[in-house]
């Protein structure tokens, strides 16, 4: 219980001084906390915890006779993204070339526009977008890729390790 006391003494005393009545103002606030308590158990009854959210996983096709080309994906629909330093990126379609001929350098920006073209021109069956972050990359781009391939609606896409034969054409083609 809280009081609040409202009582006034101005300090005049004296004989003609008529004695003013002090008021007591008494405030009861146990109503108010029990009205807090009631709406702090309302919210925490009525309110629902957040949903579990899964991950969308996609898996690999175990439906084919041969297992070992279950996991192979088809050159043809392959886009091989290579992230370098200085946030450059490269591409190409299909099988690497040993020389880097078929590499097609491009940018954070435009790759979008290249990934949905080759996401329009491929079978949905057979593409897939394989990321090779090289050693000069940063973090930053391997999430900015990871969101285009969201953003793309990519289901297939892989995060790997770059080749020995990938790191050169890459160190030599950076600028």
């Amino acid at each position: 219980m809280a009081d609040v006391d409202l009582g006034s003494d101005d300090g005049k005393k004296g004989p003609g001084v008529k004695k003013a009545k002090k008021l007591s103002t008494r405030v009861d606030l146990t109503p108010m906390v029990d009205l807090g308590f009631l709406l702090l158990t309302f919210f925490v009854f009525s309110s629902t915890l957040s949903q579990p959210a899964s991950l969308h996983l996609t898996m690999p096709d175990d439906r084919t006779d041969t297992p070992d080309d279950a996991n192979q994906a088809k050159a043809s629909g392959a886009l091989t993204i290579l992230l370098g330093k200085d946030h450059s990126v490269f591409f190409y379609e299909g099988e690497p070339s040993p020389t880097g001929a078929t590499w097609k350098e491009s940018s954070m920006a435009d790759i979008r526009s290249e990934i949905v073209r080759k996401k329009q021109s491929t079978p949905a069956d057979d593409f897939v977008v394989v990321i090779m972050p090289g050693d000069n990359s940063v973090y930053s781009d391997v999430v900015a890729i990871l969101d285009e391939m969201k953003i793309s609606l990519v289901d297939r896409y892989a995060l790997v390790n770059i080749d020995d034969v990938d790191k050169k054409i890459l160190a030599s083609k950076e600028h």
